[in-house]
């Protein structure tokens, strides 16, 4: 009966919480690095060199790590209802508003560039704590058992909304002269759009905690708190005590640096993906098509590197090998210069970058507890999300100085590599994890 009421529950959870969010996520990251796609016409409106569009890229990251912790600490506060509805209308408010740069530099006296650099600051600031909120919301829902799939389910809507968004991005560049606006323009209203209706939809659908959930069968709910009951109970004498001392445990610093290698070579390739692309000679219709071939590969293994490390309940192996074949493709196309060939590493990388990801987020919310929660995802968050302002940064500056991506490439490819050392040293007690007793 318990194995039953298990299993339902769990179901229930998931297809009442994975498809919406999975679907504000996917509309998240297309806001935020539209300006990849954008970028294949923009440049000459706005007189971007390379080096400006990859600081403008990456100044986003900088405003999201400062806002990141307050964002998650005033979710906990407030509930995920009101809080995840407020993230979502601000920043497709300012997503919006990229559309009209040359009007606002028109109007304000500023450059066209200084314009940029300050919509994607505000961007960074309006978005900040979304991504660390839902990480922090599933785990007032699912069991660590559950963790690495649920997450994963999640999160691969990051290379589902690069595949599907690629080709969309790409034909809403083809309105060019529609209404007297830019292609580019027209990809950031229309993009721009959903995140504002689905902030009204958020903040009456979600449900802030367990507790709150009359939608739920009452066994299934008693069950539910109970789990997550003795399950933070396990964790307690091994988390840190407070929301400040959870910002500088050992742990949290650590783990920050292994998602500062993965965010560093994911950013890294999504805003400077489909410039490679194009650089093949092919035309921007054809250019989206391409680019999204290793996001498909890249959520197939997201979702089933996730499914595959609950099931063996082991994280640090399932991470190290993920982490190694991302520095492995995007390092080795580096030294490719056949379209096909270079392809294909880009796609075992993004393979390897996607799956590592679903499986790392296990790693902090099973020694995390309590109060220490929110602040810890949010810390790590927010510190490894400073790696977006680098890996598209260094990128474009390399690309200025050498005139060629592939030392850019090497560089970003090293950054895994480094996560994946670190990760190793600083294992995983699976102990933590097991389902534990039945709690009162």
């Amino acid at each position: 009966m318990e194995d039953e009421i298990e299993a339902h529950t769990i179901t229930q959870l998931a297809w009442r919480f994975i498809p919406f969010l999975t679907l504000c996520y996917f509309v998240a990251y297309l806001d935020r690095v539209n300006v990849g796609f954008a970028k294949l016409t923009m440049d000459p409106d706005l007189k971007l060199s390379e080096t400006a569009f990859g600081f403008g890229a990456g100044v986003f990251f900088l405003s999201y790590f400062l806002f990141e912790v307050p964002s998650n600490v005033i979710l906990d506060k407030v509930g995920a209802r009101i809080w995840i509805a407020r993230i979502l209308f601000s920043w497709g408010v300012v997503s919006g508003a990229m559309a009209f740069i040359p009007r606002i530099a028109q109007a304000t006296g500023l450059s066209a560039e200084h314009v940029f650099y300050s919509l994607r600051f505000l961007l960074g600031l309006a978005e900040a704590g979304f991504f660390p909120g839902i990480i922090f919301f599933l785990t007032l829902w699912f069991p660590a058992a559950y963790r690495a799939r649920s997450v994963g389910y999640f999160m691969a809507t990051i290379p589902l909304s690069a595949a599907a968004g690629s080709p969309v991005s790409a034909a809403l560049l083809g309105l060019n002269g529609v209404a007297g606006l830019r292609g580019w323009q027209w990809l950031f209203i229309v993009e721009a759009m959903p995140s504002i209706l689905l902030a009204f939809v958020a903040y009456f659908y979600l449900t802030d905690r367990p507790a709150d959930a009359r939608w739920l069968p009452e066994e299934r709910r008693r069950w539910l708190q109970r789990r997550l009951i003795a399950e933070d109970a396990r964790r307690a004498p091994v988390s840190p005590a407070s929301v400040l001392t959870s910002l500088y445990d050992c742990r949290v610093l650590a783990l920050s640096l292994v998602y500062f290698g993965a965010v560093a070579c994911g950013y890294g390739l999504s805003f400077w993906l489909p410039t490679i692309v194009k650089g093949f000679g092919l035309s921007i219709a054809m250019t989206g098509w391409v680019t999204a071939i290793p996001y498909v590969v890249g959520f197939g293994g997201m979702v089933w590197w996730g499914r595959r490390s609950d099931h063996r309940g082991e994280r640090t192996i399932h991470l190290a090998v993920a982490q190694a074949l991302a520095a492995v493709g995007i390092g080795g196309s580096a030294f490719l210069a056949d379209p096909a060939m270079k392809m294909i590493a880009l796609t075992i990388g993004a393979f390897g970058l996607f799956a590592s990801q679903s499986i790392f987020w296990t790693l902090p919310t099973a020694f995390l507890a309590g109060a220490a929660v929110a602040p810890g995802i949010a810390a790590i968050n927010s510190i490894g999300n400073l790696a977006g302002f680098f890996g598209p940064f260094v990128i474009g500056w390399i690309k200025d100085a050498t005139g060629s991506f592939a030392l850019g490439l090497l560089t970003i490819a090293a950054c895994p590599v480094i996560a994946l050392i670190i990760a190793l040293a600083l294992g995983h007690d699976q102990r933590l994890e097991r389902t534990p007793e039945a709690a009162e």
